[in-house]
């Protein structure tokens, strides 16, 4: 995508009183597009797109128990592999939800939203994480990828980290409920089908 489209584009996700304005709306916009998906939902694509998903919200669960926020930067676990696996698990757990829509346009949909989301959203973190954790970080940045995994700071004794304090920090077990809620529901609507 050329520089003079992709700029409006890119000055619009970084917009900070629309960016408050969505986290503000967020439970209810999710909620919206959470019905909308249930009456499109095509039952031949759910058993795939909850395959997707489950692994997506794994990742995330992984990573929000492994994450010590703005305390101690965190290389263990998922982040060993990349620099952004949240995002990523993030991805694929919507990504799952879509597929079970079987709509091509909604993944493509996704997939350019999304990245534009990502890619500015993790400017703006590296940047405040640049100032609070210095050359640890920039260190971790040569090393590590911010989307592809790669194996260069790999440690099978930091593979399974745990934090406890971010376990409850990060509300995990809200955030394992809430998907599994809305996977039953799926689950039902798309047996009706």
């Amino acid at each position: 995508m050329s520089k003079t489209v992709s700029s409006p584009i890119h000055a619009l996700f970084n917009n900070n009183s629309i960016r408050k304005t969505v986290v503000h709306l967020r439970v209810p916009i999710g909620l919206l597009l959470f019905i909308v998906i249930l009456t499109q939902l095509h039952p031949g694509w759910f058993l795939p797109g909850l395959l997707v998903s489950c692994l997506g919200q794994m990742l995330q669960v992984w990573c929000m128990s492994t994450i010590k926020t703005q305390k101690k930067l965190t290389t263990t676990g998922p982040y060993m592999f990349v620099r952004n696996p949240m995002y990523l698990g993030r991805f694929f757990l919507i990504f799952g939800v879509l597929m079970m829509t079987g709509n091509p346009f909604l993944l493509i949909l996704l997939v350019i939203v999304y990245y534009f989301y990502m890619v500015n959203r993790v400017k703006r973190e590296e940047r405040s994480l640049a100032g609070i954790f210095g050359k640890d970080y920039e260190d971790y940045c040569r090393d590590v990828h911010p989307y592809l995994p790669g194996l260069k700071r790999f440690d099978p004794a930091s593979l399974w980290s745990f934090n406890k304090e971010s376990f409850v920090q990060n509300n995990v077990l809200t955030n394992i409920a809430v998907p599994f809620v809305c996977y039953i529901t799926l689950y039902l609507v798309a047996r009706i089908h």
